[in-house]
């Protein structure tokens, strides 16, 4: 595999602090990695969740797969996550606290050819916050325009 395949959720970076990165297997059926190696996965409104213990990703949109027939799976079934059973427990703690959520930020496809999510454990910005990244953001495109002249 020489080109990574590799989907962001950008609005998960203007609208929360990112603390601590986890990198999670995810169970997916068939059609599902079939569709996600075609590009057609939308983390944009995705969030994880503890259901007994596990976790969940929830509202992560892969379309059905073209070629599928009956066998077709649910674009916004609730798929769980793999991770060690030291980081769920982190995860839970921390995830309980005041203002603190799990994200997912990018998904790929590992050398083994696996599905991966990158989720984070992050808090949300206020509002001020967002307007201090978006102006950091204009600095930074005008520095790199001064730099190309």
């Amino acid at each position: 595999m020489s080109e990574q395949l590799y989907i962001k959720n950008k609005k998960a970076y203007f609208e929360y602090h990112i603390l601590d990165e986890y990198t999670a297997g995810i169970k997916l059926l068939g059609t599902e990695i079939k569709s996600i190696r075609e590009g057609k996965a939308n983390l944009n409104d995705a969030f994880c969740t503890f259901i007994s213990e596990q976790l969940y990703v929830r509202n992560l949109h892969i379309s059905e797969y073209s070629h599928g027939s009956f066998y077709n799976h649910e674009a916004k079934r609730d798929r769980v996550l793999l991770l060690t059973k030291k980081e769920l427990k982190k995860l839970q703690t921390r995830g309980e606290e005041k203002g603190l959520t799990i994200v997912p930020l990018a998904m790929f496809i590992s050398e083994r050819g696996f599905a991966k999510l990158k989720i984070a454990l992050a808090q949300g910005k206020k509002t001020f916050d967002k307007r201090e990244t978006m102006k950091e953001r204009d600095v930074k495109v005008e520095m790199d325009r001064a730099m190309k002249r």
